[in-house]
């Protein structure tokens, strides 16, 4: 069994044809139908079902792809680990976060980061919270940052890098717009604009108001910041978000209320995988992140 036969198994396998996965390739299609045969040939079963020019997976092949992925993932994380113990400072990073960072925090640290080590290199990946877990989990990202922390999960190792409260964003033309804070139960009777159910935005706001003893009455959504501010900006509702969110604020069509009661706040930090060690470049920048944050905290 040949590490190009699993390699060329798998694109097939995810494309469901095999000339589209010789084009992506760059191999001839004979090529990539002999090395499957002969893969086939060695396992003694057949990893597909030919339909015309289109292939799918038994059901012994759909198993077989699931272990393959598995291993193929760690040969690739133990040759980045040979190239970088060669020499650490031309690593590759990949890493995760959540839109309610992407702003500010993410290029702060990353501007900061390659001040210090300019040739390593990043591959930056947005996603949603449950996401970007499952991406650490199955070795799809390297670390990812988010928010709040998981800190029991047993496929993962969680860092509280700081901790920001919530406020609420409303339509400038908002009563309550030229106030400092607000308790949160006078929007009891506002319509709220919020990330969609499955983010887990949604559900922070769900859950800071039935603190506050009501339930949102949620009239829009949206997908990324941008859209719930403009949604706030357009009168349509207003809305709960985290300190992080608020840059690039326009003072003209928002306004920024902080919550009085009760108090609203979100861990953020970093997660990596707990079973498996990184990579000379990736400990580098997950020492790097709680260093900086810490000086951070002590300033």
């Amino acid at each position: 069994m040949e590490l190009r036969q699993l390699r060329y198994f798998v694109e097939v396998a995810e494309r469901e044809h095999v000339s589209a996965a010789a084009v992506e390739l760059h191999v001839a299609q004979s090529a990539i139908s002999r090395q499957i045969g002969n893969l086939e040939d060695e396992l003694g079963v057949e990893l597909f079902e030919r339909e015309g020019r289109n292939v799918r997976l038994t059901h012994i092949g759909r198993i077989f792809l699931t272990h393959t992925k598995t291993a193929l993932k760690a040969i690739d994380h133990a040759k980045k680990q040979v190239d970088e113990y060669i020499d650490p400072e031309r690593g590759s990073i990949k890493i995760g976060f959540p839109t309610s960072i992407a702003s500010n925090l993410l290029p702060t640290v990353v501007s900061e980061f390659k001040k210090k080590h300019p040739k390593i290199g990043f591959q930056l990946r947005q996603g949603s919270y449950n996401f970007l877990i499952e991406s650490v989990k199955n070795r799809e990202l390297d670390v990812a940052f988010l928010g709040p922390v998981p800190m029991d999960h047993p496929d993962l190792i969680g860092d509280v890098l700081f901790r920001e409260n919530f406020y609420a964003l409303v339509p400038k033309t908002h009563p309550l717009s030229g106030k400092s804070s607000v308790d949160l139960s006078e929007l009891h009777d506002e319509t709220f604009v919020v990330f969609p159910e499955g983010f887990i935005l949604h559900q922070l706001v769900i859950d800071g108001c039935l603190k506050a003893g009501f339930t949102p009455n949620i009239s829009s959504q949206g997908e990324d910041l941008d859209a719930i501010k403009g949604l706030v900006a357009a009168g349509i509702g207003v809305t709960l978000l985290p300190e992080s969110a608020f840059n690039e604020l326009n003072p003209h069509y928002t306004a920024k209320v902080g919550i009085q009661y009760p108090e609203l706040e979100r861990t953020v930090g970093i997660i990596i995988p707990k079973n498996r060690r990184l990579a000379p470049s990736e400990q580098v920048f997950y020492e790097f992140i709680k260093e900086f944050f810490a000086n951070i905290q002590q300033a």
